[in-house]
């Protein structure tokens, strides 16, 4: 899956600095002009409300996702500012308190092909807009799945790399962390998911095999393997190094088990693990260590009623590291 661009908006000028952003990427994967235009009013609506309601102001996350049968691009607006006094009148199209161009969080709704929003009182408030359509969809109908990805400050690219693979019922999903960050790191992460893309057939312990033996010429890598089986109801995991997953239940939360050592160096044993997946209210949550691992979706009221990329976006803004490549990935089932 695509990295994202962060853009830092704490100050007006910044605004089109997200404008240009997102619209370079919509015309390098060849969005029509009026949707490249679309994007930059969503864009600017979103980046002017970081600097006139939170105070503080935010950042906003970019990600293309480009390919053959048409391509989407996520923008998400992060804060951590007072909240939304009023979530139901703010997004009514029309309704804009400081007389923004774009008419509001309504017009952001109206001119975008998905929207979900979380916001609480003292605990800032995130958008997720997608604007665009792929062919078909990337994950089975029982999940619903979604991530943040973003580079160590001063890279350009990440060292993490994450990917998902659907088979009816049942959900892959895989997350490899390079050692030290930039294009070495993201190598050695770009090797695990292909050793798992051509042999799909091997799962579990034998995948981890595969990989460590093809991570050899690299700097190696941490990595972990999630099959999420909604007929069976579990999810077998496996990992090797800083991968963690938490499986979050209202009031409780499982941490797999990830076994120490380094893909391509040093790991003496792979065993996988089996968690039960109660489907509804059960959120997992699989991250690279550029991600704290101290948090608990219970201190978010409503938040596991959210879509998994507003998920993943909060997780992101609160308890990311800062000085690390950083990967957040959400699974739940489709309602």
């Amino acid at each position: 899956m695509s990295t994202h661009e962060l853009v830092p908006v704490t100050e007006a000028s910044q605004v089109s600095a997200a404008r240009y952003a997102a619209q370079g990427m919509a015309t390098t994967c060849g969005f029509s002009q009026d949707d490249v235009h679309r994007i930059g009013l969503v864009t600017t609506e979103l980046a002017s409300n970081l600097v006139k309601h939170t105070g503080v102001g935010g950042a906003i996350l970019l990600c293309p996702v480009c390919g053959d049968g048409g391509g989407v691009i996520d923008i998400t607006s992060i804060d951590r500012g007072p909240g939304m006094a009023d979530p139901g009148r703010a997004m009514t199209d029309g309704y804009s308190t400081a007389g923004s161009l774009g008419g509001g969080l309504g017009a952001v709704r109206r001119l975008s092909d998905e929207t979900d929003f979380y916001t609480a009182p003292g605990k800032g408030t995130a958008i997720f807009v997608r604007i665009g359509r792929m062919a078909k969809a990337l994950i089975p109908a029982a999940f619903l799945t979604a991530g943040v990805q973003v580079a160590a400050r001063g890279e350009r690219v990440s060292g993490d790399a994450w990917q998902v693979w659907a088979d009816g019922s049942a959900l892959t999903l895989a997350i490899a962390d390079g050692l030290g960050h930039g294009p070495d790191a993201a190598r050695a992460a770009t090797v695990f998911l292909d050793v798992l893309e051509h042999g799909r057939a091997r799962a579990g312990a034998d995948a981890m095999q595969d990989a460590h033996l093809a991570l050899r010429p690299t700097r190696g890598a941490a990595a972990a393997i999630a099959a999420f089986d909604a007929e069976r109801a579990v999810i077998r995991f496996i990992g090797v190094g800083n991968i963690a997953m938490v499986v979050s239940e209202p009031g409780a939360a499982r941490h797999a088990v990830s076994l120490g050592g380094t893909l391509g160096h040093e790991a003496r044993s792979f065993r996988e693990y089996t968690y039960p997946w109660q489907g509804r209210d059960t959120v997992a949550v699989m991250h690279s260590d550029g991600l704290a691992s101290h948090w608990s979706l219970d201190t978010y009221p409503g938040l596991r009623a959210r879509t998994p990329a507003v998920i993943a976006a909060v997780l992101y803004r609160d308890h990311t590291r800062g000085r690390d490549d950083t990967t957040v990935v959400v699974v739940k089932a489709a309602s």
